[in-house]
């Protein structure tokens, strides 16, 4: 299946063997999230009890130089009730750094037909769906964007350059995750300004 959802499932599947072998090495506790819309992906936890926050994020390649986005978590609920155990393993102000480890790739040009049953015998035929891979990790707020990930989603959008991804290069690096914090915490999309009787958002 070329279906995003399904590629990113089987990718973090495959990742985690590595994932929890980065834990041992570095005497890191890994707490997984409860359930499938919790965030973060991953809790490490040091021998000092300091807590980071890892999100696995997968995308895929529109040309050479951008991707189709990511979406970096909400900006809402836990975001802005830093105390708030909602969708989140700690509350997010137990955490002293967000980070995102990123999977480029790039979907396959042959067509696919999904309905196929495939034999044991067959298995080195099946055409995979994607292809060269690239893999980042940066801080959340450093590959962060001004906007909504998609529509009027109340989740954080990312750059799309690909190198802006890999060297942290979006609009808050330069300005701090104070910065960040602050703008999206008070953020409003188009309609949640209607709601509280605003014409437009005030800002982006």
């Amino acid at each position: 299946s070329i279906d995003t959802k399904v590629v990113s499932k089987i990718m973090e599947i495959l990742l985690f063997p590595k994932i929890s072998e980065f834990a041992q090495q570095n005497s890191y506790k890994m707490v997984l999230c409860k359930e499938q819309n919790f965030y973060p992906d991953i809790t490490f936890i040091d021998t000092h009890n300091n807590k980071y926050a890892l999100d696995i994020k997968s995308t895929y390649r529109r040309n050479g130089d951008r991707v189709n986005g990511m979406t970096l978590g909400a900006f809402t609920g836990y975001f802005r009730d830093r105390k708030s155990r909602k969708n989140i393993t700690f509350s997010y102000d137990e955490y002293v750094g967000h980070f995102v480890l990123g999977i480029i790739y790039t979907r396959t040009d042959e067509h696919l037909d999904e309905r196929k049953v495939y034999h044991i015998n067959e298995l080195q035929t099946i055409t995979s769906v994607v292809k060269d891979f690239t893999f980042f990790v940066q801080e959340k707020f450093k590959i962060a964007i001004d906007r909504p990930g998609s529509g009027n989603t109340k989740n954080i959008g990312s750059v799309v350059k690909i190198n802006e991804l890999i060297n942290g290069l979006g609009p808050f690096a330069e300005l701090g995750e104070k910065v960040f914090d602050d703008y999206w915490m008070y953020y409003l999309t188009k309609d949640m300004a209607r709601a509280v009787d605003l014409k437009n958002a005030p800002y982006r």
